[in-house]
């Protein structure tokens, strides 16, 4: 397995955010994207403006205006996986292709949840749930696979107390709810998966990748929460020598409410 860096990034809408995009290239040439939100119909992707940033190999999965996920990549594709509905709905959230060296990349966009955490009265949040509980019987399918495997994304859930800005006021909030931080573990039960992030940073420590739009001072506050990650199964975690979450993108002009996180592929 050759050596790269791979960023994941939620987007929040690709085609506002492509001069953002050419900047993180810029700034951390990047050989791997794994974009979600992107938000844009496949015809619609802006293929060649990506093309031009040096992604000549791309993988699109998406639909108008809502979720839709893309790999980009400066490298040939060994196989692309299949298009799959998760939980019932082909609504755009995964794509997955495996590299020369037999590095297997997954790029997940989990359902937010809606406002309640009450499955029987909010549709949305027994969908994410079932969501996960699918990903673990997934993870768990393929626990015995020597293959280097890494999962990214933003995965809509902060699992552990200072992946959020205020765990004790925050226990009731969609993200942070104990039954989908029992979720969250649960997937990394079934599949043998390591938290990459917590791997590089411990968990005593504040660690955030989202500051939402609604309240302004959000960033500067650091009223943030850690909703985008790194997953890796034994040889993936293995391959893994560097991450970073880097802050910097929440203070460009138009940025997402996401920031990208990186890792370094030894």
């Amino acid at each position: 397995m050759s050596a790269l860096t791979l960023a994941t990034w939620n987007v929040n809408s690709l085609r506002q955010r492509l001069d953002g995009l050419a900047r993180l290239v810029e700034e951390k040439s990047p050989d791997v994207l794994c974009l979600q939100e992107t938000k844009v119909r496949d015809e619609e992707f802006p293929a060649e403006e990506i093309k031009a940033m040096g992604f000549t190999h791309q993988v699109i999965i998406g639909q108008k205006s809502y979720n839709g996920v893309a790999v980009l990549s400066r490298r040939p594709f060994k196989a692309v996986g299949e298009r799959r509905a998760w939980w019932g709905k082909d609504d755009c959230r995964h794509a997955s292709v495996e590299l020369d060296g037999g590095l297997e990349i997954h790029n997940f966009y989990a359902p937010s949840g809606g406002p309640t955490p009450d499955p029987e009265k909010n549709e949305k949040f027994a969908h994410k749930l079932g969501f996960y509980d699918e990903m673990a019987q997934w993870a768990a399918d393929r626990k015995n696979d020597d293959r280097a495997m890494i999962l990214v994304g933003d995965l809509n859930i902060a699992p552990w107390e200072n992946d959020v800005w205020n765990h004790k006021k925050l226990l009731r909030s969609v993200g942070h709810t104990p039954t989908e931080t029992e979720r969250f573990q649960q997937l990394l039960a079934s599949g043998a998966l390591t938290d990459v992030g917590r791997r590089f940073v411990s968990e005593d420590k504040p660690l955030y990748s989202w500051w939402g739009y609604r309240f302004a001072q959000s960033f500067e506050k650091d009223y943030g929460w850690r909703l985008d990650h790194v997953l890796a199964n034994a040889a993936g975690n293995a391959a893994i020598a560097g991450y970073e979450v880097f802050r910097d993108t929440r203070t460009w002009e138009k940025p997402s409410d996401h920031v990208p996180v990186i890792v370094k592929v030894a």
